[in-house]
């Protein structure tokens, strides 16, 4: 548990590139201050005044691209950015580096969304303002995780010792790949791969497990593990992530979570997903109670105001 002064006496790394770029502590420290946010929002609305959010989006986003620039206009700041790579110089051949020298010029801190892995730490090499990472290829999703560590903490109150099942695309799922370098670093923890055998975790996700020294198993069928997970994170098979289609189409409905499957739950199993949500949750799981996913969804927007006023050094409301 963390004492409401935590987040206080943690300093923030100046860029979020890797959800490994945050230690236990700071992570804490962040739980900490989006918690009193949620609490006393009053007290942050100028937290961010005269600040300038930059969004620079590359790939489609919804959630992680609104919930930022939210964030950002609750701390009484703005925003300016692009929403596709169509929109930005970048379709006429700029580099990134060259994209982020500009973009520097207009803002005091830029969420970066890239299809390419390794673009935002390639921005953050040529910034001289905070980078974050809003989502690389199929490599990393550290705000997301954030927020999904946020969730789990709300429900659960602590992140140790929970038993974790992800389910569906392991192999290019950035989120997946994220949460679980996260979770792994927590005492006690057992993740439960979940995937058919085409999407199964890459080699240097199981060896970032045994590295944390969590322990792990691999199933191929929900079922036989559903009794003994606390939360389960599901996740759609991305079309965009395959290089065939066929592929694509066999294995979409590998995995689809309905009521049959949650009877054999514990009542108080926790179902998270990044969403967006294709056809791998029925629409009547959306009922109930263990249904996080549209909570969640509102979480990524208050652990993003603590992300940002903490990167721009406003976190500390009596400073």
């Amino acid at each position: 548990m963390f004492n409401d002064q935590s987040y206080k006496e943690v300093f923030m790394p100046h860029h979020l590139i890797d959800i490994h770029d945050f230690t236990r502590e700071e992570i804490a420290a962040l739980i900490a201050l989006g918690e009193d946010i949620i609490v006393r929002p009053q007290d942050y609305q100028d937290s961010a005044a005269r600040k300038k959010l930059a969004t620079l989006f590359f790939e489609p986003s919804t959630r992680t691209r609104l919930s930022f620039e939210a964030a950002m206009l609750d701390l009484g700041g703005s925003v300016l950015g692009v929403a596709s790579e169509d929109s930005s110089s970048a379709a006429k051949g700029e580099s990134v580096a060259d994209t982020i020298r500009t973009v520097q010029c207009y803002a005091d801190i830029i969420a970066m969304r890239h299809p390419k892995e390794g673009a935002p730490l390639v921005a953050a090499k040529h910034a001289t303002v905070p980078i974050i990472n809003a989502g690389d290829g199929g490599q990393n999703h550290p705000t997301q995780t954030l927020t999904d560590l946020f969730t789990l903490h709300r429900e659960f109150g602590q992140l140790h010792g929970l038993t974790i099942g992800l389910c569906g695309d392991l192999k290019f799922g950035r989120t997946v790949h994220s949460l679980i370098a996260a979770m792994a670093r927590y005492p006690g923890v057992h993740v439960v791969l979940i995937s058919p055998n085409e999407l199964t975790a890459p080699d240097y996700v199981i060896d970032m497990i045994k590295r944390h020294g969590a322990t792990y198993e691999e199933c191929r069928t929900m079922e036989s593990v559903m009794p003994k997970l606390d939360a389960l994170y599901m996740t759609r098979v991305q079309r965009e992530r395959f290089f065939n289609e066929e592929d694509y189409i066999r294995l979409k409905d590998s995995y689809i979570l309905n009521m049959e499957k949650m009877s054999l739950a514990k009542k108080d199993m926790m179902i998270l997903h990044p969403l967006p949500r294709v056809n791998e949750i029925d629409l009547e799981v959306d009922s109930d109670p263990r249904a996080m996913y549209f909570k969640q969804a509102k979480y990524g927007m208050y652990i993003r105001m603590a992300l940002l006023s903490s990167i721009l050094g406003a976190g500390d409301k009596n400073a």
